[in-house]
């Protein structure tokens, strides 16, 4: 394994940061409330960020998704790769990628996936599809769906469907824990396209608890950060909070965890880039961006005392961000169950 970046996937990171860092201000992040920030993904676009994705790979993905993670920038830049970009790229028609991926490489077209938001492919859906490609029923919850021209279902067969938000569809804003222009999504007869085969369900799963586990590696980095700065500045009795010996082994055990989610995720983005087998890689990296990003953004919170309690502190934000993706996709006791059984399977296969 070698995880070390290329110069053109260093590159892209670089840039990615210096545009997040410019736009992704705190004040930015105030007036946007819970909708995304339509400047900013003109500038991603512009930049030919969201479209570099398909030669820079999964691992290059989860490298810009971390610095998304550490300003938590509200742009639809990990759903439209993911259920977009990477999704049609891997799974689509030579006349599917013909067709779209020109509009969602230059921001046209963003798309964000009706996945179950908790519990994993064992998640009751209930959206039907016709013999004739029509889909019917309701996703309660569906991240970035206000911001979508485009929704990529799974139905109760987990075949993936392509569908434009359009007329057959009924969105409702819906409030999550992070501010991320959800809604719900209600089909009625809405006209879809086929994406891939049966197996393209489970690989775009694991690709997308793989992404959103360099995104939860971001935030816990940039809570940390934050929480750094507070305690080397912070006095209490006459010295700096970060001198005191809990203070420092609380960043200690964070930083640790960090590294953890960190490198699973880059491991199982390596694997896929390779075309090497990585189900339980992902689910390994989002088991940590699980149980170990909640005790991070816990930790970030808890070492800005007082002000850790403000709603209005960035770090609150990070804190939110943080909770909202140790549940996404599956919390941490589903998807280890999920990542045991596929174990015992895969052993038992002669």
């Amino acid at each position: 394994m070698d995880f070390t970046p290329t110069e053109e996937q260093a590159a892209a990171r670089d840039l990615v940061a210096r545009i997040f860092g410019d736009l992704a201000t705190p004040e930015r992040l105030t007036a946007a409330g819970t909708g995304s920030d339509p400047e900013l993904w003109k500038a991603l676009c512009a930049a030919g960020l969201v479209g570099a994705v398909e030669e820079l790979g999964l691992l290059g993905l989860v490298l810009l998704l971390e610095e998304q993670g550490r300003t938590t920038a509200q742009v639809p830049f990990a759903s439209t790769c993911v259920y977009g970009l990477l999704a049609v790229a891997a799974h689509g028609s030579p006349e599917q990628r013909e067709r779209l991926l020109p509009g969602v490489r230059d921001g046209s077209v963003v798309v964000c996936g009706a996945f179950p938001a908790q519990g994993g492919v064992r998640a009751v859906r209930a959206v039907r599809a016709s013999a004739q490609g029509e889909l019917t029923g309701t996703v309660p919850v569906v991240p970035w769906l206000r911001d979508a021209t485009h929704v990529l279902v799974a139905d109760e067969h987990g075949e993936l469907w392509l569908t434009p938000v359009t007329d057959a569809t009924r969105v409702e804003p819906v409030e999550l824990t992070a501010p991320w222009s959800a809604g719900r999504l209600t089909l009625d007869g809405a006209a879809a396209e086929r994406l891939g085969a049966t197996e393209a369900h489970a690989d775009v799963l694991a690709t997308a608890r793989t992404a959103f586990a360099g995104l939860q590696a971001g935030v816990c980095a940039g809570s940390l950060a934050r929480a750094v700065g507070h305690v080397n500045t912070r006095e209490q009795f006459g010295r700096p909070l970060a001198t005191r010996q809990a203070v420092q082994l609380r960043a200690a055990d964070a930083y640790m965890d960090i590294e953890a989610i960190r490198v699973t995720a880059y491991e199982a983005a390596w694997r896929r880039d390779a075309e090497l087998p990585y189900a339980t890689h992902a689910l390994t990296a989002a088991w940590w961006a699980s149980e170990a990003g909640r005790r991070v953004v816990d930790t970030g919170q808890h070492l800005h005392g007082g002000a850790g309690a403000d709603l209005d502190h960035p770090v609150h934000r990070h804190f939110l961000w943080g909770r909202q993706l140790d549940a996404y996709l599956g919390c941490g006791a589903e998807v280890l169950q999920e990542l045991g059984e596929l174990i015992v399977s895969e052993e038992a296969q002669p």
